[in-house]
């Protein structure tokens, strides 16, 4: 009888040994205890926090040649980036972090702006005015004219010693490139709302203009769509040109201009949920 208890146990033993050698070690167990919400919020903030570690806000300039290599193994990709080589020459990148369009944006137009004096004087008349339109609009006075005014100072500066490199600085200091980029969020919330019998048809959920502007335009980091295009491009009377690698069939690369009657003075490169620069050859 001890014989058969002894076997039994150890029968126990090698059992269980051979559950803790197949138990999974390199994936947490799910734990009830933990708000899973709360622990996709800490994952993601980590993974943007690595981003913004590892990326530039905006990067230097690349010959595009970088792209064809990036994508070498890649034939869809590969044959797009080949097609679009005699049209342009460069790439400046741009970090991924939901604002890519806007910080591509105002960087490729600011640096236009800098070789193109009189499109910066209309910038800066057109932004003279903004700040009162968004007052009228119910923006909160205090933190508008913070965002408004730091923008002012970038604009007023380029204007007495413009430069690459000190746009370079400007976009890549992370409390100026920010202002920037919270100020153009609230033109295009601006122009949405004002528009909002137009755009009100473009908006899915059956939410109004209103609440998407406050949920998905307002807000940082929250990533730019054909909406947001067409209201910034319109307010500032700016002409984009958006070329589209995608998976497509062929070799071709699709193109959008924005607004539509308007020549293009930046050129953005768009990969699926992401904006670079584009430089004409």
């Amino acid at each position: 009888m001890e014989d058969k208890n002894q076997e039994n146990i150890e029968n126990k033993d090698i059992n269980q040994e051979n559950k803790d050698n197949n138990q999974d070690t390199t994936s947490p167990e799910y734990d009830p205890n933990v708000n899973q919400d709360e622990l996709i919020m800490a994952q993601e903030k980590q993974i943007a926090e690595e981003i913004k570690a590892k990326t530039a806000m905006v990067g230097t300039l690349e010959s595009l040649s970088s792209l064809e290599k990036e994508y070498s193994h890649d034939p869809v990709y590969s044959s797009k980036v080949v097609t679009l080589m005699p049209k342009f020459s460069n790439v400046r990148r741009t970090r991924p972090d939901g604002n890519c369009f806007l910080r591509g944006f105002i960087f490729a137009y600011l640096e236009y702006c800098i070789h193109h004096r009189e499109e910066l004087s209309r910038f800066k008349k057109y932004l003279e005015g903004s700040k009162e339109e968004l007052f009228e609009m119910g923006f909160p006075k205090f933190t508008t004219e913070d965002f408004h005014d730091m923008f002012m100072e970038v604009v007023s500066d380029l204007e007495g010693s413009g430069s690459v490199e000190r746009v370079e600085a400007v976009c890549n200091d992370a409390g100026t490139s920010d202002y920037l980029v919270v100020y153009l969020r609230l033109l295009i919330s601006a122009h949405l709302q004002k528009n909002a019998e137009f755009f009100s048809c473009f908006i899915e959920g059956g939410r109004t203009v209103e609440e998407f502007c406050k949920q998905e335009v307002e807000p940082m980091y929250r990533e730019c769509d054909h909406l947001h295009i067409v209201a910034l491009t319109s307010a500032l009377g700016v002409g984009v040109r958006v070329m589209y690698l995608d998976r497509g069939e062929g070799a071709t690369v699709l193109s959008h201009d924005f607004p539509e009657d308007k020549d293009p003075i930046i050129h953005l490169l768009y990969r699926p949920g992401h904006y670079d620069i584009l430089y004409k050859a």
